[in-house]
């Protein structure tokens, strides 16, 4: 009874964690912006990770399985937010079309350019 249990709780994270990653790819492709398209596949895509990560150390109990589905999620969790940054901030630098229904704060000009070359323009002047 107990496996049976288990098995269902494991297909569920299965189906959890395709839905999420189905998710993110389609985010990827409708989103309209960079900025748009680089939160669907961080945020969805970890998430859907965890859950087919936990499946298989559910379906296959073994320590070692256990500590390398471990090592994953940690890897996927530590890379993910840091690469989404990375892009981000490349994104906005290179001045990346926003989407229309983006609010976009004026001041936002002094990051973009950065503080170095704002503080050199705003001395020229």
């Amino acid at each position: 009874m107990l496996e049976l249990v288990v098995e269902i709780l494991a297909a569920l994270c299965l189906v959890a964690g395709g839905l999420l990653c189905f998710a993110a790819g389609l985010g990827i492709v409708r989103f309209q912006d960079v900025f748009l398209r680089m939160h669907a596949a961080t945020k969805a895509g970890t998430l859907g990770l965890m859950f087919i990560v936990l499946a298989l150390c559910l379906v296959a109990p073994g320590l070692e399985t256990v500590i390398k589905a471990g090592l994953v999620s940690v890897f996927m969790i530590i890379t993910a937010p840091v690469g989404s940054h990375l892009i981000g901030r490349a994104a906005f630098r290179t001045a990346a079309p926003f989407w229309s229904g983006t609010g976009v704060d004026e001041d936002c000009e002094v990051f973009r350019v950065g503080a170095a070359t704002a503080r050199m323009r705003a001395e020229k002047d």
